[in-house]
């Protein structure tokens, strides 16, 4: 019999919140057990196993990540979106380092297919719609813009850029300006 008052749902947020205290790495359900004073077997009618609880918390920081992103891109468009969505992954990283961390959990492809990745997509297509980009170069600049998002995320919560001027976010302007400059060249070349 499942124990009162857990659920999936709520081992996945409270797996969550986990993550964004001692990383996604350390999200087991071993942990989530002792966080809610129980033992292990108490979780497995609601999580498999530890790849379950993290595939859960994933699917969730994927929906946080798209409901922010839609709110951020209503009525943007061109540099103003492109603005608005790269902020919106750079602050969710900043305030959510786990889940931030858990949205890159490779999924299978089922999963994927189903997930709010797939929104994640179409938003940034909206985007370069914006700029006249046409295939391939639609998927040429999602990647690049995913690889830039990500990196530099990655590099300032690891500390990367806390030791030199000019700061961080001087910086993250900078880059985003001239994506913005070089996705709008695109076109004509």
């Amino acid at each position: 019999m499942a124990r009162a008052g857990l659920s999936t749902e709520r081992l996945v947020r409270a797996g969550a919140e986990l993550a964004d205290e001692v990383g996604f790495d350390q999200v087991t359900v071993s942990a989530l057990a002792r966080r809610f004073d129980v033992k292990v077997a108490s979780l497995y009618s609601h999580v498999k196993n530890s790849h379950d609880l993290k595939t859960g918390i994933a699917l969730l920081a994927l929906e946080e990540l798209a409901d922010r992103a839609a709110d951020a891109l209503a009525g943007r468009a061109g540099r103003d979106a492109l603005v608005a969505f790269a902020n919106v992954y750079r602050d969710y990283a900043r305030e959510h380092p786990g889940r931030y961390a858990a949205a890159q959990l490779r999924l299978d492809p089922e999963t994927a297919a189903a997930s709010a990745g797939v929104r994640h997509a179409q938003m940034m297509r909206a985007i370069l719609r914006g700029y006249d980009l046409t295939e391939p170069d639609q998927t040429h600049a999602v990647r690049l813009l995913v690889s830039v998002f990500h990196g530099y995320v990655s590099l300032e919560l690891a500390g990367g850029f806390s030791h030199s001027a000019p700061g961080s976010q001087e910086t993250w302007t900078w880059i985003l300006d001239r994506l913005d400059a070089q996705l709008r060249k695109l076109p004509e070349a």
